[in-house]
């Protein structure tokens, strides 16, 4: 088959007239011109929909300059009738992908609120270091009454009426209290506050590169599978091919029977996986769409030209990595989890300290005025004021049982913290190393995907030709076929595990913020 890209602006008889870009019609639709076994097929390609139209040449030749024009304007009009559809897709490109997903993640949401609780835990902490502020007034009153009483006097009985006495009191007063030490108490929560805020932040960070590393991962996975419907449709295309020249042979006696049935069948399977590849990606492309919180009823064009180059590169050059070593430090620097999981250490620290401190005293001092007086006037003047000025230190004794259950408890999850340190290291260190290694036999595979691809490529050409001529059995030619078909598979999935595995690398390092 050879492929002629013409316009209908000119000639039809034209090898290659251009009236836009080669291969690019209006609105950015290529209009190609092919020719098997002197029988024309227009196609007409768009990013929505394929149009072939065939004419035969004889026919093309009859045409007069008129019937032509004629031909063109509906040709014209049918391509621009086929763009018309493309407007309502919307493509899709990793770092938007990325970003909806940065936005939209409910984990990522999540965390950012505890990092916000965490910073009210702070400013509520550093309250402990603020002076007490007081003022106080109050009135009481206190009645005394005695009963009607009567007394004798030199024999003379004296009455005593019933008589009642209120003492009316007006205090009021203004102070400060503020404790310079409790035991380190104070700091203790004052770094438990930071710490605890610290460590949110580090999750954040973490939730923001493991949503960053599914988006990327989920994009690619599309990506992969579009080349699988590809690469079946491909091979039903060349396949279906195949049972014409067959039925032909078969028509004018030069194949059997049993060839055509065999043909057929090898078609219908070819039609079976293209179903298969093609609800792969399509449930691949909704899973997508889902992790994005988007429509998975809405059009999207999933595409990043970004994505071809990094294939691209890394078909010519392999990877350059760095010594396991490197890495490892690297990722214990700036890994956000083990981060995270250090900062729970220095939390069961300050745990400890909180608990030693009901064994020590408190000291406080205080200092305000007050005023006292019988009236309400007198109460409010100034020049009827007290001062005083106080320092207390205070010791309770603490519940024996009570406290030391804190102390052993708060020792124990220290030590509980510094083994979960340890083993966080010992994991960010085995991830550092499957990664490195899941690259290097994603780069070894690609390579040998690449020469195996070429091979059964060349394989199946030659079964071919020695088919065509006779040479060769069908059972030849489909094996040789099932092996390039296998081949192209092995090297998409080949091309974008490499790309993954760069990913999780660099993940699992740790180092960039999104």
């Amino acid at each position: 088959m050879r492929g002629l890209t013409v316009t209908f602006l000119s000639s039809l008889r034209s090898k290659s007239l251009h009236a836009n870009p080669p291969g690019q019609g209006v609105f950015g639709s290529s209009l190609k011109l092919y020719c098997t076994c002197c029988v024309y097929t227009i196609v007409f390609q768009s990013k929505s929909r394929r149009i072939e139209v065939p004419l035969n040449e004889q026919f093309l030749r009859r045409f007069t300059v008129m019937k032509k024009m004629v031909l063109t304007t509906a040709l014209c009009c049918g391509l621009v009738s086929v763009y018309a559809q493309g407007p309502g897709q919307r493509q899709l490109t990793l770092s938007d992908a990325m970003r909806i997903g940065l936005e939209q993640n409910v984990d990522i949401r999540i965390a950012a609120n505890r990092v916000e609780s965490a910073g009210n835990d702070v400013t509520s902490a550093w309250g402990a270091y603020v002076p007490q502020l007081y003022a106080r007034a109050s009135f009481s009153r206190n009645g005394i009454s005695s009963p009607e009483t009567f007394q004798d006097f030199e024999g003379n009985r004296i009455f005593f009426p019933r008589t009642e006495k209120y003492n009316t009191t007006y205090n009021t007063g203004f102070g400060v209290v503020y404790t310079l030490f409790d035991g380190f108490n104070r700091e203790a929560n004052l770094s438990t506050a930071i710490t605890s805020e610290d460590q949110a932040t580090q999750q954040f960070h973490r939730t923001r590169q493991f949503t960053a590393y599914t988006v990327q991962s989920t994009y690619l996975n599309v990506l992969r599978n579009e080349q699988l419907v590809k690469v079946a449709e491909e091979n039903l295309k060349r396949d279906g091919r195949q049972l014409e020249r067959i039925t032909e042979s078969n028509r004018v006696g030069a194949s059997s029977v049993a060839d055509v049935y065999r043909q057929q069948s090898i078609v219908a399977n070819d039609e079976v996986n293209l179903i298969g590849a093609q609800n792969t990606y399509d449930k691949s492309k909704a899973d997508l769409l889902n992790l994005l919180a988007l429509d998975p009823g809405a059009d999207y064009t999933i595409a990043d030209p970004e994505i071809d180059e990094q294939i691209r590169q890394a078909n010519s050059a392999p990877p350059v990595v760095e010594s396991f070593n490197d890495l490892a430090l690297r990722a214990l620097d700036s890994r956000p989890d083990y981060l995270s999981t250090k900062y729970g250490v220095d939390l069961a620290e300050n745990g400890v300290t909180r608990a030693w401190s009901f064994y020590y005293p408190s000291l406080s001092v205080s200092g305000g005025y007050s005023t006292r007086a019988e009236e309400l006037s007198p109460a409010f003047d100034w020049n009827n004021r007290a001062s005083n000025v106080g320092l207390t230190l205070s010791w309770q004794l603490p519940e024996i049982f009570g406290s030391l259950t804190r102390i052993q408890n708060a020792n124990i999850s220290k030590r509980s913290a510094d083994l979960q340190l340890e083993q966080k290291e010992r994991n960010v260190r085995v991830e550092v190393k499957k990664a490195m290694l899941d690259l290097e036999a994603a780069s070894k595979q690609l390579d040998a995907t690449q020469k195996s691809l070429v091979s059964a490529e060349q394989d199946r050409r030659v079964a071919e030709e020695r088919y065509n001529l006779g040479a060769g059995t069908l059972l030849d030619l489909y094996i040789a076929n099932a092996n390039y078909v296998n081949a192209q598979a092995n090297n998409v999935n080949a091309n974008y595990n490499f790309v993954i595995s760069r990913r999780n690398l660099e993940y699992v390092v740790g180092e960039r913020v999104y």
